[in-house]
């Protein structure tokens, strides 16, 4: 009788001991469990505290452009800054003058014949211009000295020979005294001093004579 009871004492407390038992593992491990997680959150807000904030879009790309800027200075030293840095500014200012100079011209525009002297002609000095340029056809007129067109000479002929003065030369005719003038698109034969004011057909000006 006294063993039954002996025996089932020590049931007893083993059951009690193993329940004990587990629900003390049970417990330390939730608490490191929870120990270690408010550790680790801890550390996160020390992290992030003493992080510093992140920079904006627009602050990394211009250090992005920064350092591009740096490293093409390196690698190319001599590279021009601007087109217009390329050219200093008396070249500048030299092509500029020499692009609005150079020469005279004719006031008014005279033509005439062979016996004519050629130059800059003015009101008083009635010299024939042997710059001329048609702002029709763009070419520059052609002269003939002592010569004249033949009544034959056409517009389609010009159009295929001109400036070939060769070729030319089968619509001229020998005339002394005379001078002819042709360009492109138009024609005419003359012996004396004409202003091309009295030519309104003619598109011919003063291309400019170079002193």
């Amino acid at each position: 009788m006294i063993d039954e009871g002996d025996d089932d004492l020590d049931e007893l407390l083993d059951e009690v001991e193993e329940k004990f038992c587990r629900n003390v593992a049970v417990t330390s491990r939730a608490l490191v469990t929870s120990s270690e997680a408010g550790k680790k959150d801890e550390d996160g807000r020390r992290k992030q505290s003493t992080t510093k904030p992140a920079q904006p879009i627009s602050s990394i790309s211009e250090d992005i452009d920064a350092l591009l800027e740096d490293l093409l200075e390196d690698d190319f030293p001599d590279r021009p800054q601007q087109k217009t840095d390329q050219f200093p500014k008396a070249t500048q200012e030299e092509k500029k003058a020499s692009s609005q100079g150079g020469g005279r011209k004719c006031c008014p525009v005279f033509v005439g014949g062979s016996s004519a002297p050629n130059g800059v002609g003015t009101a008083t000095s009635k010299r024939c211009c042997d710059q001329l340029r048609c702002t029709s056809c763009d070419f520059r007129v052609l002269m003939f000295d002592d010569c004249e067109w033949d009544s034959s000479c056409d517009y389609l002929f010009l159009r295929n020979n001109m400036p070939d003065r060769h070729k030319l030369r089968a619509k001229l005719k020998r005339r002394r005294g005379f001078r002819a003038y042709a360009c492109q698109c138009s024609w005419m034969s003359t012996s004396e001093p004409t202003d091309l004011r009295d030519r309104d057909q003619l598109r011919w000006v003063c291309g400019k004579h170079q002193d």
